[in-house]
């Protein structure tokens, strides 16, 4: 027997924002909307494909009435440029409406922003040809 990771849960105090936010970064469309919770995708998932193999993680972002608590997230996502340079994802990303985060990390590979709700998480070196 075997478990496959289907979706992140993210609680949040505007799921409609991040999803917005988050689809465009990911190029992900919103694939349920019930208000108070909503989910993005780059696919439908079904019980046949979750079981024939691993599929990209869902993300689905949860009202909760608390903002964050934390200075630093325990879980946070990091995405890798695939057709553009790092510089230039971070930018992109930044219009979108995340912001830079100084973490203490120092120099690193990776750059550390926050989405318009204060999760942190990191653009890693591209990959583009």
């Amino acid at each position: 027997m075997t478990s496959r990771l289907l979706q992140v849960a993210v609680d949040c105090q505007d799921p409609h924002r991040l999803a917005e936010f988050w689809a465009a970064v990911l190029d992900y469309r919103v694939i349920e909307d019930k208000g108070d919770q909503v989910e993005i995708a780059s696919w439908e998932p079904t019980v046949e494909a979750v079981r024939r193999e691993p599929m990209p993680s869902t993300v689905m972002f949860i009202k909760v009435p608390e903002g964050k608590v934390t200075k630093k997230n325990r879980l946070h996502l990091d995405v890798i440029p695939i057709d553009v340079s790092q510089d230039d994802e971070v930018e992109r990303v930044i219009r979108l409406g995340a912001r830079r985060v100084d973490l203490g990390q120092g120099e690193q590979s990776w750059v550390v922003l926050a989405d318009p709700e204060g999760n942190e998480f990191c653009v890693l070196r591209s990959i583009a040809p």
